[in-house]
């Protein structure tokens, strides 16, 4: 709503193909071509409304999106966004699968390296302290585990998958009548 400009018939697209993603809006061209950081000139095509989304705090600073753009997209693709101004104002994200921080690993993996943020000696000793915990409260529940080790529950669930992927935990019986079995 804060960048559309609202005299045009042209409808609002965010498109996803396999090798980028783009968004094309209608547009009221302040300078044409390609903007980047050091040609910006911001200039608010709906200042009421997009006064009123900063107020809320759900817009930041006129300008900003591009910076952003501009900072992030080469670290996760590894080449920059073009923003082009014209009638139709477009945003091209490129995206590249093998940059990708996830390319090539499955999803346990991906939990793993999401989880280990800290040190594997960390995680490893978060990982112990799950696994004696259930050994001495079998029947303890998720939500049990996660409040004693002062965790979230989605925290606990996702080391838990990884411990019964490892082999060293698994569980037997239902959710609600089942207990845990740690396997040494």
């Amino acid at each position: 709503m804060i960048h559309r400009e609202f005299t045009s018939a042209h409808y609002a697209r965010f498109i996803i193909e396999k090798d980028r993603m783009y968004t094309e809006n209608a547009n009221r061209a302040v300078s044409g071509g390609v903007i980047t950081p050091e040609n910006l000139e911001p200039n608010s095509k709906n200042p009421i409304i997009a006064a009123f989304f900063r107020n809320i705090g759900l817009a930041d600073e006129l300008g900003s999106g591009v910076r952003r753009l501009h900072y992030y997209v080469p670290r996760y693709s590894g080449k920059a966004p073009e923003m082009i101004d014209g009638d139709v104002f477009r945003i091209i994200v490129p995206l590249d699968d093998e940059y990708s921080f996830d390319a090539g690993i499955n999803k346990a993996q991906l939990k793993r390296k999401i989880k280990r943020s800290d040190s594997d000696e960390n995680c490893a000793l978060f990982e112990d302290n799950i696994l004696k915990y259930l050994k001495d409260n079998p029947t303890a529940t998720q939500v049990e585990v996660a409040e004693v080790l002062e965790k979230s529950r989605r925290t606990i669930q996702d080391i838990i998958a990884i411990l019964k992927e490892k082999g060293l935990l698994k569980r037997e019986g239902s959710r609600k009548n089942g207990k845990w079995i740690v396997l040494e």
